[in-house]
């Protein structure tokens, strides 16, 4: 099997060593990169995976099979674009586009979030990495007329990608 550039190959270290995790470890792994406990029992449930792939299959097939309620468990462990949590090296990371953005446009996302937030009843969530903050503000812009079934659907792409990142990350420098 070939691996992409951006999926790590079929027998890593990092793959091998979360394989190899006791269950409660590993669970609380996961739940550092989504706070949905239904999305971290179902990879749980798949391990050992052979390869990269058939983690990130796994992944892809948790978030499809997640509920109304296990998103807004998703995204309650996700902060605001432009404050991540202290402490949050992942989502500093994410949002990177942001961490340099003028005080003008870090009010705007302020006011936008709050927007956002009282529209939907969560916090905008866009995969951010490799993103602007004024791609990030456009986005919200764009994303707040949208019907509430149809942002849900959006969400939950969102998070399919956030999580691709960070098991990546994860299979990449292990889980130490």
């Amino acid at each position: 099997m070939t691996s992409s550039p951006t999926t790590p190959g079929p027998e890593t270290d990092g793959l091998a060593r979360f394989n190899a995790l006791p269950e409660a470890e590993a669970a609380a792994v996961l739940h550092e990169m989504c706070a949905s406990s239904a999305w971290g029992i179902a990879l749980l449930a798949r391990r050992p995976f052979a390869t990269a792939d058939d983690l990130l299959a796994a992944s892809d097939a948790a978030m499809a099979g997640l509920t109304t309620a296990d998103l807004e468990e998703a995204m309650a462990g996700h902060p605001p674009i432009g404050r991540p949590k202290p402490g949050d090296p992942a989502s500093s990371r994410e949002q990177r586009g942001v961490a340099g953005a003028s005080d003008d446009l870090k009010a705007e996302m302020l006011e936008l979030n709050l927007a956002y937030q009282e529209r939907f009843g969560h916090v905008f969530l866009i995969c951010a990495t490799g993103l602007t903050g004024e791609q990030m503000r456009d986005a919200v812009k764009t994303r707040i007329g949208n019907a509430p079934q149809q942002e849900r659907d959006i969400v939950r792409t969102e998070l399919g990608k956030i999580n691709r990142i960070r098991l990546n990350r994860l299979l990449e420098e292990g889980t130490a």
